[in-house]
């Protein structure tokens, strides 16, 4: 069991660094302070966008965006490390 928890708790945990680094990317394209052009940055957007879209399109669905901003990424990081810290544990602890 310690196993699986290990691979879990590691795939959450890339899910929880790429909704981050794709927060602030977009951020910063929003900002003009890097531009999607960029064959490396658009790639870069491109794939975060895609491991990303799992969990942050069902949740876009039923949150609207606040006056324009997308909350979708604070309440996807809330639930991610809910399920890492509190049911990840007890899941695998009770098999």
């Amino acid at each position: 069991m310690g196993f699986i928890h290990f691979i879990l708790h590691n795939l959450i945990e890339i899910m929880i660094w790429a909704i981050i680094i794709g927060a602030i990317m977009s951020w910063l394209t929003a900002f003009n302070v890097i531009n999607l052009r960029n064959p490396v940055v658009g790639r870069i957007q491109q794939v975060l966008d895609t491991v990303t879209a799992p969990v942050l399109s069902p949740l876009q669905r039923i949150i609207p965006p606040l006056g324009g901003l997308d909350i979708t990424p604070i309440f996807a990081l809330l639930l991610l490390q809910g399920i890492q810290r509190y049911l990840l544990p007890s899941l695998l602890g009770s098999l």
